[in-house]
């Protein structure tokens, strides 16, 4: 019997940028979603919420308890609105994780022992829009988020420095953007998880137009 497959959830545990994250891609991903039709959650609220949420973290650095209240109420009811699509998606996958990886969730582990997270490979990086570039990893598994770096490459193929490119939560397309045209990048990718991060990638270079 094949192994039940399941949308990964745990979004109560998730940090809030974590969160804001997962969420947007979910809500992304599933817009025009042919595979998931009528999601019960009006994906214009969830991205409404995200907003709310994102301004409430934003709000919070000034400090106070009023300002903390608001934001851990925001991300209830972003929480409350990715259980109901985690569970829409789990009931219309027809047990495919491919399918669940379409609607911009992370497939959850069959083991339920913590092992460390797979390095991740990047297989691919092919252009997008104009000073972008879009990155495909190897899946990984129990993964809830992905870490993402980039650097230059200058004279004598001598790297600079490494910088952040964002978190991502969907493996098959990570856009790095604001990049120079003309000018080589590296790129390296870790996974972040419940057991903490896994190693760095082998770096990848790929010129940006």
């Amino acid at each position: 019997m094949s192994p039940h497959v399941r949308p990964l959830v745990g979004f109560r545990n998730m940090t809030d940028q974590v969160l804001v994250t997962t969420a947007s891609a979910v809500g992304k991903e599933m817009t025009g979603n042919a595979n998931f039709p009528n999601p019960p959650v009006d994906l214009k609220t969830l991205a409404a919420a995200v907003d709310d949420l994102s301004a409430a973290m934003a709000a919070q650095v000034q400090g106070g308890t009023a300002s903390t209240a608001h934001k851990k109420d925001k991300r209830g009811t972003v929480i409350d609105l990715l259980v109901k699509l985690a569970h829409y998606v789990h009931d219309n996958s027809g047990n495919n994780p491919a399918v669940v990886l379409s609607s911009g969730f992370q497939v959850a582990g069959t083991n339920r022992a913590k092992s460390p997270l797979s390095k991740p490979v990047i297989i691919g990086i092919d252009y997008g829009k104009s000073t972008e570039l879009v990155l495909k990893l190897s899946p990984v598994s129990n993964v809830r988020i992905f870490d993402v770096e980039f650097a230059p490459v200058g004279a004598n193929n001598t790297p600079g420095d490494w910088k952040d490119a964002g978190l991502f939560t969907n493996s098959r397309s990570i856009t790095v953007g604001n990049l120079v045209p003309g000018t080589t990048y590296l790129f390296r990718v870790r996974a972040a998880g419940t057991t903490g991060f896994s190693d760095w990638s082998d770096p990848v270079a790929r010129m940006a137009t």
